[in-house]
């Protein structure tokens, strides 16, 4: 990870606050920050029903994660593995989990589960494309 990260806090969560970085968790008991994360400004994040974030994963601004869906009813655990990177204005639905090392691309509308170590992108994301271990 890159310099900015040597001196990098827990930042203070606060339910339906924006953080000082000006992004939002709502269900904040839900939540779990690995350590070294980057999320973006203006995302927002529904962690009524868990979402677990692991270490050194980058959120791109304005995305969304959902744990819960109003329109469908679905609740489930998100989960974001490590070094994984969401592009700017995506969408992640509830009970989907991002693999290690993979990167979804922006604009991205989320619904099933992302393997390691590949690029996904799209609405619906797809796998695009293996990488390298």
């Amino acid at each position: 990870m890159s310099e900015r990260f040597e001196n990098w806090e827990y930042p203070k969560i606060i339910d339906g606050k924006p953080t000082k970085y000006n992004w939002v968790v709502q269900g904040v008991d839900g939540l779990m920050l690995g350590y070294k994360t980057d999320i973006g400004s203006f995302s927002y994040i529904n962690a009524r029903y868990g979402v677990e974030i692991e270490d050194e994963v980058q959120l791109g601004s304005h995305c969304s994660i959902y744990s819960v869906s109003t329109i469908d009813d679905k609740k489930g655990k998100v989960c974001l593995k490590k070094k994984c990177c969401i592009g700017s204005h995506s969408t992640i639905m509830p009970g989907v989990t991002i693999g290690k090392n993979s990167i979804v691309g922006a604009h991205s509308f989320v619904k099933n589960d992302i393997p390691d170590n590949v690029v996904a992108f799209g609405v619906p994301a797809k796998v695009m494309k293996r990488m390298e271990k």
